[in-house]
């Protein structure tokens, strides 16, 4: 015998709250001029009955579907579980869901951005890096006049909400942070080179080092894709060298932890023969041993307040256009002064 029990309906809770059908569907579609004292009764019923209105009956209705979509082209899990994570947590109560829209190469769907958007029937769309600062998706999400907002933008900043953190000068921050340990031949592992926070990060750090009067070196640079693979080839060919770099800077966490497990298969301690400092503090740079410095972007809070501002659009509420948010340098036990030159 099945314990499972009939599902509560509109008709229901409009029986107990002892009001029309209309009445309750005035108040579970947030419409104004409700009464408190009506609004009070049919909330309690439903509460009573556990009854939950229908998202996509309502969509039917007020021709909407109440879905938000978030697109990234990320290969690190660790970032997109915080993106994930921001907007989540932001939708949570609210008559919104979210869709998860990953894509292999943002340049690659961008002249299909619309009909996936379309086909998936959102009302919204939240753009995370590259696809926030992809040129096309901006102009053809504008020409359809269809509503989004931005995570971590570079360019064109007065374009759809947008919330901004200033990645080159964190980099600035961690590469002056390495240089006051001592360390002056400083390897970098740089990310993927469509995202513009790459360039970004690469510009902070040799703003630094030109600051310090140091002169770079090319062959001290290498490339990385954001994952942890990329991150482990680009470290042993920094490491593997009888001039090695006496600190890597990754630019992201996943790589920052590839360098690690590089310098264990090469023999080397970590931070007593080289200094491992990474980008982003995600979950990651918390785990492994040593655990890493880094700099904490506030991804979670960006895709949050992303997410805000994306349903304050929808609803004709309120928002702020442009947000900036700061990073801050994370020291922990994968860095120290370089050990003394025999």
């Amino acid at each position: 015998m099945s314990d499972s029990k009939k599902r509560a309906t509109i008709v229901d809770v409009a029986t107990a709250a002892d009001v029309s059908i209309k009445t309750v569907s005035r108040v579970f579609n947030d419409e104004p001029h409700v009464r408190k004292v009506l609004r009070d009764k049919v909330l309690k019923a439903a509460e009573e009955l556990d009854y939950h209105p229908n998202i996509m009956a309502r969509g039917l209705v007020g021709r909407r579907s109440y879905l938000l979509g978030l697109i990234y082209e990320n290969p690190s899990p660790n970032y997109v579980v915080e993106l994930q994570r921001g907007a989540l947590d932001r939708l949570h109560g609210e008559k919104y869901r979210l869709l998860v829209l990953p894509v292999e190469s943002v340049d690659k769907a961008a002249g299909k951005i619309m009909s996936i958007l379309r086909a998936s029937a959102l009302d919204g769309v939240v753009l995370a890096p590259p696809a926030s600062d992809h040129p096309q998706i901006l102009s053809e999400l504008g020409r359809h006049n269809f509503p989004f907002s931005r995570v971590a933008p570079t360019v064109s900043l007065e374009t759809g909400p947008s919330q901004t953190t200033d990645d080159v000068e964190a980099s600035r921050k961690m590469t002056a942070y390495l240089l006051g340990l001592g360390h002056k031949r400083i390897g970098v592992i740089k990310g993927h080179p469509t995202h513009p926070s790459s360039s970004a990060r690469l510009a902070g750090f040799l703003d630094a080092l030109k600051s310090a009067g140091i002169t770079h070196s090319p062959d001290l640079i290498e490339q990385g894709y954001f994952t942890y693979e990329s991150g482990l080839a680009a470290a042993h060919k920094l490491l593997d060298r009888p001039d090695r770099p006496t600190a890597i800077f990754a630019q992201n966490d996943d790589m920052a932890a590839a360098a690690i497990m590089a310098a264990r298969d090469l023999g080397l301690s970590v931070p007593d023969d080289v200094s491992i400092a990474g980008f982003d503090d995600s979950a990651i740079a918390r785990i492994v041993w040593p655990r890493i410095t880094t700099v904490h972007q506030p991804v979670y809070d960006m895709a949050r307040d992303a997410t805000d501002a994306l349903i304050a659009k929808l609803d004709n509420k309120p928002f702020e256009m442009l947000e900036t948010h700061a990073c801050e340098l994370i020291v922990r036990q994968s860095t120290a002064p370089p050990a003394a030159q025999p």
